[in-house]
């Protein structure tokens, strides 16, 4: 068994920044717990409230609806948002309209959380009053001018809504508003809130679309046990893909070298997030904030065959299976889409000599994210700790073959590119051969081979990470990359 630890937290993770997050109560990946889980639904419904600590925990799921936040207008300072039973009815993102449905007449809901009657004093987005017209049409809306609306995925909305009502341009006799919005921050409703936790990612969620031919899934989960395609039990929260597909031979390599890659890759994926508004006004960026994804992997793959030709320093990437959810995380009373994709794939980098047959096992977690403090800004925060083992070695010829059976990752929020993240676990083969004559026609041969096994994560901050109301930066940051080899095996042979 070779054992790989590291842990490597990017540049702007030094002491400092970890000490500020101790100071402030905001520690970026501590995973939430079961207690959490039990309490949300009464967490859910207490508006939130200054320095308040928020629950982080998964939405409801199946006939309970996520409801939606809304933090009012009257109230800025306090950003104080609270559940509502108001729904958007339709969304259209790209002219900000916004339909916005009453709760039902009788449901003993009020319509929203302060007096949302608009008044001819009332400000809109420009600065202007907002007219409500001789007959008070528009006196009538569930939602005022300047109230936040944070909501799950809704038509015309897959990836949810948080928008701030800038007009009240309809309403209707129940109190349902047509409206029109433009893009708000999370701070707008969290406030100084405090909130911090991880969040497992339900894999009968994940929409899975084969790349190749050879694709297998499966999943598990609390109470709905599935089995892998080779009969193997997968933990609860896992989503397994099995692949095996063949690889482009090396040119004039004999049949008998056909090259193929196969194995699985199984993954208990989870949302981290976390936000500190504690030493901060509303109106201005939060103390600290943290957006990224960790879980556990586990892998088992071959190589086997001549692989490729001369790829000059330039890999094969073939992507096998491409996987996209939309998990909603409660925070509090607020409702927070994540949209996350992964698309795992093979990588292979050769120099058409080599003949490889080699098999690994490798098992671990990881953590990449964004994470925010005032002080510092921006960082990339990049960890993996795994373990591998070779299962099967063999090598011959002259040269060096590398390949990777990794997953590209992308997390953001409402619909908004914050973290990609690359983790590539591989193997490496390398062959050395020398031979020597005489004229006598004695002769030896010597050789020398080595298999690797290692792991790669790279990956960027993007711009979109600004939803959470810190000062937007100019350049996509890197988190910070991780490259870590192990020997698995080697040896000798001479005649």
């Amino acid at each position: 068994m070779h054992k790989l630890r590291t842990h490597a937290l990017v540049s702007a993770l030094s002491t400092v920044t970890v000490a500020a997050l101790l100071a402030t109560g905001c520690s970026a990946h501590s995973p939430a717990g079961t207690g959490e889980a039990a309490a949300s639904t009464a967490e859910a419904a207490k508006p939130a409230t200054d320095d308040e600590r928020l629950a982080v925990v998964s939405a409801p799921t199946g006939d309970v609806a996520t409801p939606t936040a809304v933090a009012a207008a009257s109230t800025p300072d306090q950003a104080r948002a609270r559940k509502s039973a108001l729904k958007v009815a339709s969304y259209d993102r790209k002219s900000g309209r916004a339909v916005i449905a009453a709760p039902p007449s009788g449901s003993g809901t009020a319509p929203s959380p302060t007096p949302s009657t608009t008044t001819a004093s009332s400000p809109t987005a420009s600065g202007t009053a907002q007219d409500t017209g001789s007959d008070g049409a528009k006196s009538n809306a569930a939602v005022a001018v300047g109230d936040v609306i944070a909501s799950a995925p809704a038509p015309g909305a897959p990836d949810g809504v948080l928008a701030k009502v800038t007009e009240i341009v309809d309403t209707a006799a129940d109190g349902s508003a047509t409206v029109q919005t433009q893009p708000a921050k999370l701070n707008s409703v969290l406030g100084r809130s405090e909130a911090d936790g991880a969040v497992p990612v339900d894999p009968s969620a994940l929409k899975v679309e084969p790349l190749v031919e050879g694709v297998k899934v499966s999943w598990a989960k609390t109470g709905d046990l599935t089995f892998g395609p080779e009969g193997a039990q997968l933990p609860l929260g896992s989503l397994r893909i099995d692949v095996a597909t063949a690889v482009k031979t090396a040119a004039g390599a004999p049949a008998s070298a056909s090259a193929a890659l196969k194995g699985f890759v199984q993954l208990a994926p989870e949302v981290a997030f976390s936000y500190d508004g504690s030493r901060a006004a509303a109106s201005s960026s939060p103390s600290g904030a943290f957006l990224g994804l960790t879980g556990k992997w586990t892998s088992q793959w071959q190589m086997k065959g001549r692989a490729a030709g001369t790829t000059h320093g330039k890999p094969i990437r073939i992507p096998f299976a491409q996987l996209h959810a939309d998990p909603v995380i409660q925070v509090g009373p607020v409702p927070i889409v994540v949209n996350l994709d992964l698309v795992c794939y093979f990588r292979v980098d050769a120099d058409g000599r080599v003949t490889v047959d080699a098999e690994q096992r490798l098992k671990g977690d990881f953590r990449v994210g964004g994470n925010f403090t005032w002080a510092k800004g921006w960082r990339g925060v990049s960890e993996s700790h795994m373990t591998g083992e070779p299962l099967k070695t063999t090598v011959t010829a002259l040269g060096d073959a590398k390949a990777a059976m990794g997953a590209e990752a992308t997390v953001g929020l409402y619909g908004t590119v914050g973290v990609t993240a690359d983790l590539a676990p591989y193997l490496r083969a390398e062959s050395h051969a020398a031979a020597e004559g005489s004229a006598g026609g004695a002769g030896s041969a010597s050789g020398s081979w080595a298999l690797y096994g290692g792991v790669d994560l790279s990956g960027t901050l993007n711009l979109q990470l600004s939803i959470f109301g810190t000062p937007v930066f100019q350049t996509r940051i890197p988190l910070g990359a991780v490259h870590e080899e192990w020997l698995l095996t080697k040896g000798e042979v001479r005649t």
